[in-house]
């Protein structure tokens, strides 16, 4: 027990002795502090490593002579990190640049404006195969379109006489149908009345070029033709099956023409007893922006069809009855359906007057011999030269201007798509699309010379006189 005591003595001496270095630590650090210059900086660096030092605040900097004792704030603990620059014994590495400035600049332009016409192609391939999956339904309301645009001005002109819209539409389009069901009775009914006389006829037309062929040049055996003759009998007999799928397929055809006669009858009812309203809805869905340009394209899209459609119908009219004549007084049988057929192939522009030519050249041929064959198609091409130098410009005249290959191009595209009825509506919708896209090429540099005017101060009357003249 003697030993607590001293024990007890040594630890308290122990702990004195540890308080006093820590105080001799304590105030050595302080005056190596009030020491140290402070040294003011806008942007300390802050350490990287580690959490921020607890060296406690520095003292306030000496007064300079003669002036006011100055405070100096503590540094902001939320400065910016400082990155310390890279030793000298790393290796150098050089800078690369950007990708897109690493790209030639013709391989961007080609880049850029190949995916452009990947959406665009894709975009048309979309839209024709929806037009594909309804074609009935387009083909339709296109008809529609033009027998519309054929009919209303007869439509305006009941109007201005003073009769009611709803009676004025409701004559004009019960005489236009009433005058197309009579032009197709009449053809039916010429086809079956000449059948027999055409049938006779036909198979004379057939013994007279076999003769032909015996005694021509070609040296073409009786033998020879016997066999062609037989081997197109066994293939219609092989084919006999097909033939009847030809005849269902043909029924359902039929079926299809008439929901597309009836739809087109009650487009076309609605179209012109309700266009200006139709018009109105189709503007309240384009874009606020660009409304001021379809409105303004829509009338002029609208005289282009109107003179297209009446045009063709007026050159049609000609060609058919010209060449009408001249087959009836040469003696070819059918002259008036013939006549009919070339009235209505004369829609498809180019193709539809060779294939009408061709057909009543070839009924010349079969019926009445190479003679007739001949002077029928020196009056079809006779016919067509003045339709194609005279008519055509002086008729449609400036009204619709399509560059023969884009009509060829046109044709040729509408068919692949459409059918005949794509052919038929092709040309329209090309000449439409080339006026309002003229249109709207000159509204958009309207509106910049109008913008920049205000931009100048000068009055807009100076030049928007000389592009609304350029552009009626």
């Amino acid at each position: 027990m003697s030993r607590v005591p001293g024990l007890l003595g040594r630890l308290g001496a122990g702990l004195t002795r540890m308080g006093e270095r820590l105080d001799e630590r304590r105030a050595a650090a302080e005056a190596d502090a009030e020491l140290d210059p402070v040294i003011v900086d806008p942007a300390p660096p802050v350490s990287v490593q580690g959490p921020p030092s607890r060296k406690p605040p520095a003292a306030p900097a000496p007064e300079p002579s003669g002036g006011p004792s100055a405070e100096l704030e503590p540094a902001d603990e939320h400065a910016p990190e400082h990155v310390p620059p890279p030793p000298s014994y790393a290796p150098a590495v050089s800078a690369r640049p950007d990708p897109v400035d690493a790209v030639p600049w013709s391989m961007r332009v080609a880049a850029a404006v190949g995916w452009r016409l990947l959406v665009l192609a894709g975009s048309i391939y979309v839209l024709t195969q929806i037009i594909s999956a309804v074609s009935l339904v387009v083909l339709a309301f296109v008809a529609a379109l033009l027998i519309t645009a054929l009919l209303q001005p007869t439509v305006a002109r009941l109007k201005r006489m003073g009769l009611p819209r709803g009676l004025a539409t409701a004559l004009t389009a019960i005489s236009g149908f009433v005058i197309m069901g009579l032009v197709g009775w009449f053809v039916v009914w010429q086809v079956m009345d000449n059948l027999d006389d055409l049938s006779s006829k036909v198979r004379a037309g057939i013994e007279e070029l076999k003769r032909w062929a015996l005694n021509s040049p070609f040296h073409v055996t009786e033998d020879q033709i016997n066999q062609i003759a037989k081997n197109l009998s066994d293939t219609i007999g092989a084919n006999t099956n097909e033939i009847t799928n030809a005849g269902l397929q043909g029924v359902t055809v039929l079926v299809e023409v008439l929901t597309g006669i009836l739809l087109a009858m009650f487009s076309t009812l609605f179209l012109l007893y309700d266009g200006p309203k139709i018009w109105q809805w189709v503007l309240n869905l384009v874009p606020e922006a660009a409304r001021p340009g379809v409105a303004g394209a829509g009338p002029k899209a609208w005289r282009t069809l109107t003179a297209y459609v009446r045009g063709t119908v007026i050159v049609a009219l000609i060609d058919a009855i010209c060449i009408g004549i001249g087959i009836y007084f040469l003696g070819v049988p059918m002259a008036v359906p013939l006549a009919v057929f070339i009235f209505l192939f004369a829609f498809i522009p180019l193709v539809g007057a060779v294939v009408s030519g061709a057909l009543a050249v070839v009924v010349a041929l079969v019926t009445d011999g190479v003679f007739n064959a001949l002077m029928v198609l020196l009056v079809v091409l006779a016919v067509q030269q003045i339709e194609g130098h005279v008519l055509q410009p002086f008729i449609l005249g400036r009204a619709v201007r399509v560059h023969p290959l884009a009509v060829v191009l046109s044709v040729a595209a509408g068919g692949l798509v459409g059918g005949i009825g794509g052919a038929v509506v092709a040309v329209p919708l090309v000449a439409v699309t080339n006026t309002v896209v003229g249109y709207l090429r000159k509204y958009s540099r309207e509106n910049a010379l109008r913008s920049a005017q205000a931009v100048e101060g000068a009055p807009p009357a100076a030049v928007v006189p000389a592009v609304t003249a350029d552009r009626e």
